[in-house]
């Protein structure tokens, strides 16, 4: 199942942050034969685990719940570094005069250009870590849904079991009742 992304505002930014990284039209692939490699968690960890076997030719299966790029791209390093950099540009005209620059006075601060600006600059790297890139230069598979372990070869996703030889857990929130059914 396919559960579609919410993100406010919905502006352009974020439509093809979506469209990258969580296509609301999205299919999970049929699941054929063992995988190689499982990988649970489509943050920087899982990525680069997914990509690298998948350049080795392993034949892999990445499982994200929500959208891919985890805490780095969405909520964590992308967007905090783009408002403390906005921070640090309201300071530095705050304190220009110590520099014989005559600003004007303490900079206007307009939030919500400053947010916009961070959707944007997250939206305009969403690329590298899209589905589609995964899918044709790394030949991952790609599943959104959670991920419930039924062996210690199989697991569930969507409703579809798959087989696999070896799995990397690169989520930072696994629940152990998920690890070890009843």
């Amino acid at each position: 199942m396919n559960l579609p992304v919410d993100l406010t505002p919905m502006d352009r930014f974020n439509q093809e942050l979506i469209a990258n990284l969580h296509p609301s039209d999205w299919q999970n692939p049929q699941a054929t034969g063992r995988y190689n490699l499982v990988v649970i968690g489509g943050g920087t960890a899982g990525l680069v685990t997914a990509a690298g076997a998948g350049l080795f030719g392993a034949k892999v299966a990445l499982i994200e719940q929500h959208l891919l790029g985890g805490d780095c791209t969405n909520t964590g390093c992308v967007p905090s570094k783009a408002m403390i950099r906005s921070g640090r540009v309201a300071a530095t005209v705050a304190t220009a005069e110590r520099y014989g620059i005559h600003s004007g006075g303490e900079p206007n601060v307009d939030f919500a250009a400053v947010m916009e600006r961070m959707r944007q600059l997250r939206s305009q790297i969403s690329h590298h870590d899209a589905v589609k890139r995964f899918q044709q230069e790394f030949g991952v598979e790609v599943f959104f849904g959670t991920a419930q372990f039924l062996s210690p070869q199989t697991l569930e996703v969507g409703g579809q079991v798959l087989t696999f030889k070896k799995a990397a857990i690169a989520r930072v929130q696994v629940r152990l009742s998920s690890l070890f059914p009843d």
